[in-house]
């Protein structure tokens, strides 16, 4: 059961609203090295942030603009500031923690327009030690009752020229699939979207990372140079460009986030999301079951040589489910053979047609038996949807997967932000739950925390990934290394992990079936510890990891965690994440395409004799990608591990408690 609690102190109120005109207000973190200061004057809502005496965003305006009365914020007073010590105590299903403690310090700071129509609205800031928020608050006045927001362009001025590691993208329709630009911002090309999360470092070691949280009833947002200043710029509504969000009051804007650290992997341990991220709204979370699946469209749908015809037959998805039970994987997923979809379909290429059902199955397909069959070994049915085929029949498909026992299913291709897009995105997860569904989107935004509020929602794509493996070489251990520092900061990663085919630069051929992958044999076990995804592919074949060195990792492998912690982290090099799930942990490392030889201290663990089963690249991994070494030895937290990789190279331990 997830629990819920929050504590609130209230600090001190400042007095009198008139002696707050042009003033400045100033909050903390609750270690005191971040420090937000925001001042009103006859140039607007002006901010700057600082940690550990640095000014690291210097004077920069927040700007939120209306069709009804224009931009707000150009003349306006400071009323007066409640301030607030918050502490959090909350459990996760979905996340880098199942059980999170939050401490931060908020301000709630009313403003008024000094002139024109007088509008009033709010900007809450919270401060955290691992960051800096703010968000729009719209009350409901007299007068006012509903919003439509044409424009919200906060800036970001960045102190120095730091390097920016960043998401290009050409318009607001989507899949937020691409390749990671490292620039100074300097260089940044000025008006062109940049994806979230970004992130910046300083040149005096200092790292943050941009993105949003709570994004509900809302557009999504990017980043923009404009004038030479990174700002915002939100997803507009289908088929116009003025309006960005439509709402009625009380409204509120997502958090804007700002990740501030000294440390390079700060962020993948960061909880600063659902912290700001609305408690859980499904009351039942018993049915609520993360587990790995296969994919079989990754790898061309193989089968054996076998007396029954493969296809989209029960035969075929049985032969699947098969070894889901015998290898203690939770779930199969259904998507198509032959490139035809699962359910009944009249379109092309995947793309719904005018007579699309995905609550029928093709002629041929019993989903029932399967579902029954596959129950009965223990073994949860998924299946792909297109989401422009599900969204018109989204109750009566919901109640015919309930029926016949689906457990839950990929929705794909929505490539959108916009807030339209963010609240069909949240319906489907709220009637998913009423039908105990849970959701993997694809082609789909980043999270924002929300997972916290919907933990139906295992995962999403968001991101360049290993399907790309079957038609192009882009996706490289380069890009693995940046998605690690990037993406990730956001949450739940969708990579269609599991390729048992290990190739180099030089030996990688593209396959549409039994597609390699670049990278070593242990890059590819070492994803599955650093990305974090709680619906897990291994999307390879069942003889493809049968007997194959490495496998018996893929069965161990958790997919949620009770706590994680970054050992090593150099952008854009290397990244090692510590993952546990009670008392065992686990502990990925994953290399560019350049040899590395780190140290990996088990500092971290508690007094005691472990056992660490290492898996590490082969002396030939570089010619021979596929070969790894394991060894078993006992460690204890005065232990250094060799790390040793080679180019695309990683390593993966399992450690446990000594008997």
């Amino acid at each position: 059961m997830t629990i819920y609690h929050r504590i609130v102190f209230f600090l001190f109120i400042i007095a009198a609203p008139s002696a707050f005109a042009a003033k400045n207000v100033s909050v903390t973190s609750p270690d005191k090295n971040i420090v937000f200061r925001l001042e009103a004057g006859q140039d607007g809502l002006v901010y700057r942030v600082s940690y550990k005496g640095k000014v690291l965003i210097d004077n920069s305006r927040l700007s939120i603009s209306f069709k009804n009365g224009g931009e707000f914020g150009k003349n306006v007073t400071l009323g007066k500031p409640v301030f607030q010590k918050m502490e959090e105590t909350y459990d996760l299903i979905i996340g880098r923690s199942s059980h999170v403690h939050s401490l931060s310090n908020d301000v709630m700071i009313p403003l008024t327009e000094a002139g024109g129509l007088k509008r009033q609205l709010n900007i809450e800031i919270r401060i955290f030690n691992d960051g800096a928020a703010f968000r729009y608050v719209m009350p409901a006045k007299a007068g006012w009752d509903k919003v439509e927001i044409t424009d919200e362009t906060d800036q970001f001025n960045f102190t120095g020229d730091p390097i920016a590691l960043t998401l290009f993208r050409e318009n607001y329709t989507t899949s937020h699939e691409g390749l990671y630009d490292r620039l100074p911002v300097s260089k940044i090309k000025p008006d062109t979207l940049m994806d979230m999360p970004a992130l910046f470092e300083y040149a005096n070691g200092v790292y943050m990372a941009i993105t949003e949280a709570n994004l509900l009833d809302y557009a999504g947002m990017y980043l923009i140079k404009h004038n030479g200043v990174v700002q915002s710029a939100l997803s507009p509504l289908p088929h116009q460009k003025e309006l960005k969000v439509i709402a009625t009051l009380p409204h509120n804007s997502p958090w804007r986030v700002m990740m501030i650290s000294d440390r390079a992997g700060a962020f993948i341990e960061s909880n600063i999301l659902t912290n700001l991220s609305e408690p859980c709204r499904i009351k039942d979370l018993g049915w609520i079951k993360p587990g790995k699946t296969t994919f079989p469209w990754w790898n061309g749908n193989v089968s054996p040589d076998t007396s029954w015809a493969p296809g989209n037959n029960y035969d075929f998805n049985m032969y699947y489910t098969n070894f889901c039970a015998k290898y203690g994987l939770g779930y199969h997923t259904v998507v198509e053979y032959g490139l035809h979809e699962w359910y009944v379909n009249d379109g092309e290429g995947f793309q719904p047609g005018p007579h699309a059902d995905p609550s029928k199955a093709v002629p041929g397909l019993d989903m029932q038996q399967l579902c029954d069959s596959a129950k009965k070994i223990g073994v949860g049915i998924r299946v792909w949807v297109h989401f422009y085929a599900l969204y018109p029949k989204l109750d009566e498909t919901f109640a015919q997967y309930e029926k016949w026992g689906i457990k839950g299913l990929m929705c794909d291709f929505m490539d959108r932000d916009d807030q339209e897009m963010v609240n069909m995105q949240t319906e489907i997860l709220e009637k998913a739950a009423q039908h105990h569904l849970h959701i993997q989107f694809h082609g789909a935004y980043k999270p924002t925390g929300t997972a916290r509020t919907y933990p139906n929602e295992f995962t999403r794509e968001g991101t360049l990934n290993y399907e790309n493996d079957k038609w192009n070489t882009i996706v490289t251990p380069d890009a693995d290394v940046n998605i690690a520092f990037t993406r990730l900061l956001a949450g739940s990663t969708d990579y269609h992990l599991g390729g048992f085919r290990a190739a180099n630069l030089k030996t990688f051929k593209q396959h549409y079936t039994a597609p390699m992958v670049l990278g070593t044999r242990c890059h590819m076990l070492g994803m599955y510890v650093v990305l974090e995804n709680e619906q897990g592919m291994v999307c390879d074949y069942p003889d493809a990891y049968i007997g194959q060195q490495g496998f018996e990792f893929l069965q161990q492998v958790p997919l949620t965690w009770d706590e994680t912690k970054v050992l090593n982290a150099k952008v854009s090099d290397y990244v090692t994440v510590a993952r546990r799930k009670g008392d065992e942990w686990y502990i990925g490392t994953i290399s560019n395409n350049t040899a590395h030889d780190i140290k990996t201290s088990l500092s971290f663990l508690p007094a005691g004799n472990y056992i660490a089963e290492i898996y590490s690249d082969a002396p030939d991994a570089g010619t021979t990608p596929d070969h790894l070494v394991k060894v078993i030895r006992q460690v204890t937290n005065q232990s250094v591990i060799d790390t040793k990789l080679v180019a695309g190279g990683g390593q993966v331990m399992r450690v446990y408690k000594a008997k």
